[in-house]
């Protein structure tokens, strides 16, 4: 018989719950907008929520809920998710950028613009270009965002995983912004200066590393165990391995003035105002600490 959207978002929510999948109705809601071109279920119209589905549309509505089944976070089984306004291309096994990472995005961008107040009453007024290194870029989320936002901008974007920096490269050219970003296939190190310096030293350093403790690692849901990697989370015993490597390296790649936005643990605080008080000659301080919605 004929099904439409409703029917087969209700059939497949059935199914991923007998099979305990997560979110199972979001997934299934997901999946069928995606197959009938739009972003949310809520913004299909009511026509197309009723119109008869295709045989192709069914059965491309099963290929990828059969890649549900098996676990595949749903960003992968689309191949693309939205951060901030950006819709990004997703591959397997290149990080996922969380929505509470926008979060970290609109902290620079609001650094920035507060830089560009200060110094308001230079006439003419300066236009500020600032550059911006961004550690661990994955799929080019937090990078790419800000060049949107800052439109003035410059990136560096640094990952140590060749997936990552296609994938960053290739979302860049779908934005268009490739001529503002310098993407590098390199594993940050304490020794990495010399290579992070190609445009002298930046404004702003901003990265998402790795900071989920060793331990905790094995707790972590099928979807990411199985699918991203999880060099992109596993910050080592205190989960503050690739921290520490940013924070050595900041004062020779920031300028006077410049800042490094890091998202963290909540444990990690407390634990880098601790190491940069035991590493004073880095004259670096911990400026503030904001919660985002995951606490």
């Amino acid at each position: 018989g004929l099904v439409n959207a409703t029917d087969v978002v209700s059939y497949w929510q059935k199914v991923f719950e007998s099979n305990g999948i997560p979110e199972a109705r979001k997934s299934s809601e997901y999946i069928v907008s995606f197959v009938l071109g739009a972003k949310t279920f809520q913004s299909l119209n009511s026509k197309s929520l009723h119109t008869p589905l295709t045989a192709v549309q069914q059965e491309q509505i099963q290929q990828l809920s059969n890649m549900r089944l098996e676990r595949m976070p749903v960003q992968y089984v689309l191949g693309e998710w939205d951060f901030q306004d950006l819709t990004l291309k997703m591959r397997p096994p290149v990080f996922i950028p969380r929505p509470e990472t926008e979060e970290l995005v609109s902290l620079v961008v609001e650094e920035e613009s507060q830089k560009c107040e200060n110094s308001g009453l230079c006439f003419p007024v300066p236009v500020p270009h600032p550059v911006i290194l961004e550690i661990g870029c994955g799929s080019g989320a937090i990078a790419l965002s800000l060049l949107c936002k800052l439109p003035q901008s410059q990136v560096i974007a640094v990952d140590k995983e060749k997936a990552a920096v296609d994938l960053t490269r290739e979302n860049a050219h779908r934005l268009q912004v490739q001529d503002r970003i310098h993407i590098l296939h390199h594993d940050v190190s304490y020794n990495s200066a010399k290579q992070l310096l190609l445009r002298g030293p930046v404004d702003f350093i901003v990265s998402n590393p790795p900071y989920i403790f060793h331990e905790d690692m094995a707790s972590l849901d099928a979807e990411i165990l199985r699918y991203e990697d999880l060099d992109a989370l596993d910050g080592g015993d205190d989960g503050m391995r690739v921290i520490k490597t940013i924070l050595a390296l900041a004062p020779s790649l920031l300028k006077d003035s410049g800042s490094v936005f890091l998202e963290v643990d909540p444990r990690h605080p407390d634990m880098v105002e601790n190491w940069l008080q035991a590493h004073p000659n880095l004259q670096l301080m911990l400026c503030a600490i904001h919660k985002d919605f995951c606490g």
